[in-house]
């Protein structure tokens, strides 16, 4: 019987070694990801192999295929034209059309300028609630930051820490959520630059109204997956608000909404005005969505 239960604590030990393990490990890589990708500014287009990519003028990159696409616009206005004189139905004067398309033209060679003031300001709006936490509460608004409090509620030292209790069941399910928040939020990094590459065919997409709806689908998801940031700085605030010192099951459970809420910021926002799904299990439903 004795026996027994050696192996049965030599296996829960080693559970628990292993858990713990794993949590270390997440806490000490995971948060500082988190706020790269998360909390994006200007620098996202500060790399020399998208610039390429994009085009550095319009005689490369994805500018050169959407400035090749002028004359595609053009052509296609030409037939129009010609066939609304033979089957007497309405189009745009010419001297309209021309002048959209020369107007959406220059904002097509200029979309990444365009994108990248967006950026600023939202990066600016976030870094300013990040400011005012810091101002308020005395310490750094950031994931890195967030794993000192979370452990002031949660301990996971050697030899304290157990996978069969409240605070390690908590400390599993933070986990795992900060775990799929990460792959969430670096698919939302990714979609922001695919977004940004294909802006210009986005504003080259006004020039004729049967394509406009391009750009207005591509505004909508922009905008919604650079206002999830600024989401995740003010619920960033509220969880760093909370009194940690008490360390009562009722903080514990409210840092867990918090957390459900951050995992869940972009379906928030997409709720709110639209966009594509970034949620891991959601994802290619969202680009699915985004499609239709």
């Amino acid at each position: 019987m004795e026996e027994e239960v050696n192996i049965t604590e030599l296996i829960v030990n080693a559970i628990n070694t292993i858990f713990q393990t794993i949590f270390s490990s997440i806490d000490n890589n995971l948060y500082s990801i988190l706020d790269n990708i998360t909390f994006i500014n200007t620098d996202i287009l500060n790399n020399s192999y998208f610039r390429n990519v994009f085009g550095t003028s319009t005689t490369n990159g994805i500018l050169l295929i959407a400035n090749s696409l002028i004359l595609g616009f053009l052509l296609y206005y030409c037939i129009r034209l010609l066939l609304s004189n033979l089957l007497i139905t309405h189009v745009e004067r010419p001297t309209s059309f021309i002048f959209k398309l020369i107007i959406y033209g220059i904002c097509m060679n200029s979309s990444i300028f365009i994108c990248e003031q967006f950026i600023f300001f939202t990066s600016c709006l976030s870094s300013s609630m990040q400011e005012v936490g810091s101002n308020l509460f005395g310490t750094t608004i950031s994931f890195s930051n967030l794993v000192d409090k979370l452990n002031t509620l949660i301990q996971i030292e050697e030899n304290s820490f157990t996978i069969f209790s409240i605070d390690g069941l908590l400390k599993s399910v933070i986990s795992i959520s900060f775990f799929n928040l990460t792959f969430s939020y670096a698919i939302r990094y990714i979609m922001i630059k695919v977004f940004i590459l294909i802006s210009p065919f986005a504003f080259l997409s006004l020039s004729i109204s049967t394509t406009s709806s391009f750009f207005k689908a591509w505004i909508k998801c922009f905008i919604s997956l650079m206002l999830v940031q600024i989401l995740v700085a003010l619920v960033l605030l509220v969880i760093f608000s909370i009194d940690f010192s008490n360390n009562s099951i009722f903080s514990k459970f409210l840092i867990c909404g918090a957390i459900f809420a951050l995992l869940k910021a972009n379906s928030y926002v997409r709720e709110f005005m639209g966009g594509i799904n970034t949620d891991l299990t959601n994802g290619f439903n969202g680009i699915r969505s985004f499609i239709k």
